[in-house]
């Protein structure tokens, strides 16, 4: 089985970008508490430059495979996503993608 790869991008006020990191870390911790999640890096984007007045960040999980994903997506992901909507909701915005492995070189 191939590990797959979840990707959240926040794009994030700058007003609150501190803060908001400071949650993150704690929220990336409760995520790899979850089934499946074997590791987690969280990134900021340097290039292409953010808007201004925005700073933007990238969690990449790596999960076991594409059922422990699904597993999240349906048991879990509403609940872990409303708890920053309700914190921080209007000031930051979230794209997600899905990456599968197609090995390791």
């Amino acid at each position: 089985m191939s590990t797959v790869a979840y990707e959240v991008n926040l794009r994030v006020q700058a007003g609150i970008a501190d803060e908001y990191l400071a949650w993150l870390r704690a929220h990336v911790r409760e995520m790899l508490d979850l089934p499946g999640f074997l590791d987690a890096r969280v990134s900021e984007q340097r290039e292409p430059a953010p808007d201004a007045g925005e700073r933007v960040f990238c969690c990449l999980y790596r999960l076991r495979d594409q059922a422990a994903l699904d597993a999240y997506l349906a048991e879990h992901a509403p609940r872990m996503r409303a708890v920053g909507e309700r914190r921080f909701g209007g000031r930051f915005s979230a794209s997600r993608r899905i990456l599968v492995s197609l090995g390791d070189y």
